[in-house]
């Protein structure tokens, strides 16, 4: 179960690069790579949850994972609406930097909330 997490764990971490590279890079909003690493790194993190709970593998903070929980949902929601208005012919870069700025404050929370 520990390899398990470990494995989920490094996915998380590249799914988060990811996100920040994906509105780094490319010259328009909605890159496909931000918007499906947003989609992963929730499910990633939900399931990491789930492993740390089922498997009594440590304690968990609750309200630490509730804040992650938004800001990760609000992610997922700048990059979709980013690709979104980029198929509709108005791109505008600020969605894909604002999931990437959400990003770096939800890593933030991550490691310095104990």
């Amino acid at each position: 179960m520990d390899t398990l997490r470990i494995i989920l764990y490094v996915c998380h971490m590249i799914a988060t690069v990811a996100i920040i590279v994906g509105a780094v890079v490319p010259l328009r909003s909605g890159h496909p790579v931000q918007v499906w690493a947003a989609r992963i790194q929730l499910l990633i993190g939900l399931a990491l949850v789930g492993i740390i709970e089922v498997g009594h593998l440590g304690e968990l903070n609750h309200a630490k994972i509730a804040v992650k929980l938004i800001l990760a949902i609000v992610v997922v929601g700048l990059a979709e609406v980013g690709k979104a208005r980029y198929k509709k012919d108005k791109p505008s870069r600020t969605f894909a930097l604002a999931a990437a700025g959400v990003t770096v404050v939800n890593a933030i929370v991550a490691f310095t909330w104990h």
